[in-house]
C-alpha cells in the first residue's frame, strides 16, 4: 500500500513540476534562428520536425528521472521502463499535429517544444487514474509493472527543479543541434591536450581535454562578400551562438563542453548515423540495464548533440602535407589543410564525415594540395 501511495505522490509530483511556467519559459526564444544559423543559403529544412522527433524520447528521460529521485541508475528496471514507456507514448499523437513545421518557424521553436511537452506530460499524468483503476497504461503495463522492484518503496518525492532543469536543457541542446547540423559545423581532435604535436592548435576556449586528448569545435565562416584574396572561401569560426553557451540565463544548462562531450559520445556509438531511434533505444537501455541516468547528465547526455567527429590524431606520426595546418584557432587568416584523410587516416570516414558536416563540394581545405585528396 506504500508503494501506492508514493506511485501517486511520483504522479502528482510530475503535474505540479510540470505547471511551472520556467519550461515554456526557458525555451520560449525568438531569436533561435538569428542566433545559431548563419548560413547564407536559408535552407527550407525541416529542423522542427527533426527535433520533435526525439521529444519521445525527452519526455520518456524525464519521466524516468523524477521516478528516480534518491534511487541509482538501474533500480527496479521494470519501473523504470514502464515509465519510460508510457511517457514518450503519450507524445506521439501530439507529435503528428506539428509534422508541418519548418525552419522557417524556429523563432517560435521554443513555443512548440514546450507546447508538446507540457501536453504530453498533462497526458501522462492522467495515467495515474488509469492505474489506479487497474488498467494497462499505454502499453507500458498496469499498476503491477510500475510498482516491481520496489522503485517506489522509499521515494521521496520528484525533485521539480532538477526536473524541470534537465529536460529544459535535453530540448535547448537538441534544438541547438539540429539548427547547427544544417551547417559548416563540426568537431576536429584526438591529438595529446595542449597541442604541440605538430597538426596545428585548436581554440582552446571552445575545446574540451578528455582522456588525454583535445576536441574542438569548429564552424567555417563562408565569405559573404565578393573576394579574389585567400578569404574568398571563408574561415574558422566559433559556431553562431556558441559564445552564449556558458550555462547562463540565455540558455542555461548547456555548454560548448556540453555540445563536444554528447557528439564524442554520439559519434563512439553510432559515427555518423546517431537518429532519434538510436536515442531512445540507448536511453532506454541506460536506465533498464543501469549504466546510466540520461536525466542527471542533461545536454551532455549521448545523443543530444551529434556535430560530426574527426578525429586528426593519426597525422602526428604521419608525413602527411600540410597537416601542421589541419587544426586552426579562429581567425580570419585560419584556413586548414586537409590534403588527405584526415579524419582517422580512412578515406571512407573522412568522406563520411564530410557530407556529415555539410561540406561536400568545398574546396577551401584542399585547394592548397599537391595532389587530390580523394575525398
Amino acid at each position: 500500500m506504500e508503494s501506492v501511495n508514493r506511485l501517486h505522490a511520483y504522479f502528482t509530483g510530475m503535474g505540479q513540476a510540470f505547471q511551472v511556467a520556467s519550461i515554456g519559459a526557458a525555451l520560449s526564444k525568438d531569436s533561435w534562428a538569428t542566433v545559431f544559423y548563419k548560413d547564407k543559403d536559408v535552407k527550407s529544412v525541416t529542423v522542427l520536425r527533426e527535433v520533435i522527433n526525439a521529444i519521445t524520447t525527452v519526455i520518456g528521460i524525464g519521466a524516468a528521472f523524477g521516478g528516480l529521485a534518491g534511487a541509482g541508475a538501474g533500480a527496479a528496471a521494470s519501473s523504470l521502463n514502464s515509465l519510460f514507456t508510457g511517457a514518450a507514448a503519450v507524445a506521439t499523437p501530439l507529435i503528428g499535429q506539428h509534422q508541418d513545421d519548418t525552419f522557417q518557424k524556429s523563432a517560435d521553436l521554443g513555443g512548440i517544444l514546450g507546447k508538446i511537452v507540457l501536453e504530453a506530460m498533462k497526458s501522462y499524468i492522467a495515467g495515474n487514474n488509469i492505474l489506479m483503476h487497474g488498467d494497462n497504461f499505454q502499453s507500458s503495463g498496469d499498476i503491477r509493472s510500475y510498482l516491481k522492484g520496489g522503485l517506489f518503496l522509499a521515494f521521496p518525492g520528484v525533485d521539480k527543479v532538477a526536473l524541470i532543469d534537465s529536460m529544459n536543457a535535453f530540448l535547448t541542446g537538441q534544438a541547438i543541434n539540429q539548427l547547427w547540423r544544417t551547417q559548416k559545423i563540426f568537431i576536429m581532435g584526438g591529438g595529446a591536450c595542449g597541442d604541440g604535436q605538430g597538426i596545428g592548435s585548436g581554440p582552446q576556449d571552445h575545446s574540451v581535454c578528455r582522456d588525454g586528448k583535445a576536441w574542438y569545435l569548429y564552424y567555417w565562416q563562408e565569405n559573404d562578400v565578393i573576394s579574389t584574396t585567400a578569404h574568398q572561401w571563408g574561415w574558422m569560426a566559433g559556431p553562431p551562438g556558441a559564445d552564449q553557451l556558458d550555462g547562463g540565463t540565455n540558455y542555461p544548462g548547456v555548454t560548448v563542453q556540453d555540445v563536444i562531450n554528447s557528439s564524442l559520445d554520439s559519434y563512439n556509438v553510432a559515427r555518423f548515423s546517431y537518429n532519434a531511434d538510436t536515442a531512445a533505444s540507448r536511453a532506454k537501455d541506460a536506465l533498464t540495464s543501469g549504466w546510466g541516468n540520461p536525466g542527471s547528465k542533461g545536454a551532455s547526455w549521448e545523443g543530444v548533440f551529434t556535430i560530426p567527429v574527426c578525429d586528426v590524431g593519426w597525422a602526428a606520426g604521419s608525413d602527411l602535407q600540410g597537416k601542421e595546418y589541419i587544426l586552426q584557432p579562429y581567425d580570419h587568416d585560419s584556413r586548414p589543410m586537409w590534403c588527405g584523410p584526415v579524419c582517422t587516416g580512412d578515406l571512407q570516414t573522412t568522406k563520411d564525415f564530410i557530407s556529415a558536416a555539410q561540406m561536400n563540394n568545398f574546396e577551401s581545405p584542399k585547394h592548397l594540395c599537391d595532389q587530390p585528396p580523394g575525398y
